[in-house]
């Protein structure tokens, strides 16, 4: 087996993937590349928990790229995280990966072609009228009548890509062919993905945890101060878990005790979301962390790249 330049270290959020990754790349003399489809955002720092620049031990690659007020896709995701990774491969260093969204990773290491869209355009413009005018109801009863498959791919209140499937169909492509073909994987490289992994019990009360944390950190300020500025949970930033219960919250739609709620139901969800997509890839390699801490798990990794160069896994 030949030795990979590129590896991965994945896992639910909460689960010591970044600590895991840093690391990682520490060992090897790298950088991390995040993949992470939040920590794009310059300003969202709290609420994604985003290593401090002052208590990062390598270079952290792909955060703070963007403004919360953009919509960052994941093909432009994918365009500028493989440069990242081909850079540090021509100047003869590994790429380590890190990160919880698995559609974002598969983006990065496998080939992956996404629709351009039309951002702002006029068929945009026309479906979300639609949705603003008949609710969410109607749309998706739209894309259901043109395209069955797709309607039942998508939940009906996940408007958002609901607009993107039409947008979509008026480009000539269907969102569920588009869907099956992103799970027919081909590598762009030969990556190797380390997973990591704890019992539920534990991984939910040190979401619960991290929870807690990201509140008594500041997360309610970060998002005021955000708010101030545009942020709203139409965008895809404002989408983001924490975010878009303290951005409810802030406008009065909830108390801000059951926001601190909501978030640690969300992403204990998003966290098993997060494991289903790992494991239907083969090609994760599983470190259970209750056997182990980070440490343990970040020398697993680096010895089994090194056996992989000595040809002795």
């Amino acid at each position: 087996m030949r030795r990979p330049a590129v590896l991965a270290v994945v896992g639910p959020t909460a689960s010591g993937k970044s600590a895991t990754a840093e690391l990682v790349a520490e060992r090897l003399g790298t950088s991390v590349v995040s993949v992470d489809a939040m920590q794009v955002y310059r300003g969202m720092d709290v609420g994604t928990a985003k290593t401090p620049a002052c208590e990062r031990r390598v270079p952290l690659l792909m955060v703070d790229v963007c403004d919360p007020l953009e919509n960052y896709s994941v093909s432009l995701f994918q365009r500028d995280a493989r440069s990242c990774v081909d850079a540090l491969l021509s100047g003869g260093r590994d790429a380590v990966l890190c990160g919880g969204t698995g559609l974002y990773l598969d983006a990065v290491i496998d080939e992956m072609e996404f629709p351009s869209g039309e951002k702002g355009g006029e068929r945009r413009r026309v479906y979300e009228g639609l949705l603003a005018e008949r609710g969410p109801a109607a749309l998706h009863d739209l894309l259901a009548e043109r395209d069955p498959r797709s309607a039942r791919l998508i939940h009906p209140n996940n408007s958002r890509r609901v607009v993107r499937a039409l947008e979509m169909l008026d480009e000539g492509t269907s969102y569920a062919e588009h869907h099956e073909g992103l799970l027919a994987r081909k590598p762009h490289y030969e990556a190797g993905i380390w997973g990591l992994t704890m019992s539920r019990e534990r991984l939910y009360a040190r979401i619960d945890r991290r929870v807690d944390e990201m509140f008594a950190s500041g997360l309610v300020d970060e998002v005021r101060a955000l708010a101030a500025r545009g942020l709203t949970p139409e965008l895809t930033a404002g989408q983001a878990i924490g975010y878009k219960e303290v951005l409810e919250a802030l406008s009065g739609a909830c108390a801000m005790s059951d926001a601190v709620e909501q978030v640690k139901v969300r992403t204990r969800r998003y966290a098993k979301r997060q494991l289903s997509w790992l494991r239907r890839d083969g090609r994760v390699r599983w470190i259970d962390l209750d056997g182990c801490d980070v440490e343990a798990a970040a020398e697993r990794i680096v010895n089994d790249v090194c056996r992989e160069e000595h040809g002795t896994l």
